[in-house]
């Protein structure tokens, strides 16, 4: 119970983080919002994003899983470290791949099937 409410606290200081941090790239909702359609996709063969999906799904099982590598009743502050590693970096390829499907789908939605741009 207490591992749920700090990966919940955890959870919620980088929600704040990314929001406020925006550089004038897409916005938290803007890049939640990608997700389904990045999956979809993916799913579909059109996106070549399957390994980093699978990835980042395996990532979050970790996370959300009551089973650890490294227990956190054992080992405590080592045991919270590998979970905070893995958010960092889940948070981290969530951000990038949903920025680059986004450049994707924009530079997708500017091609005509059958017509050359010069």
């Amino acid at each position: 119970m207490a591992k749920t409410l700090k990966r919940g606290a955890a959870f919620a200081a980088l929600a704040r983080a990314m929001t406020a941090g925006a550089r004038g790239g897409p916005s938290l909702g803007a890049r939640i919002g990608a997700l389904p359609r990045m999956i979809a996709a993916t799913a579909r063969g059109q996106y070549d994003g399957g390994l980093r999906l699978a990835m980042m799904t395996a990532a979050t099982a970790y996370i959300v899983s009551p089973i650890d590598a490294v227990p956190e009743m054992f080992l405590t502050v080592f045991g919270l470290i590998d979970d905070a590693v893995m958010v960092t970096w889940l948070a981290g390829a969530v951000l990038a791949e949903t920025e680059r499907f986004l450049e994707w789908e924009a530079r997708r939605s500017n091609v005509v099937p059958g017509h050359v741009v010069r």
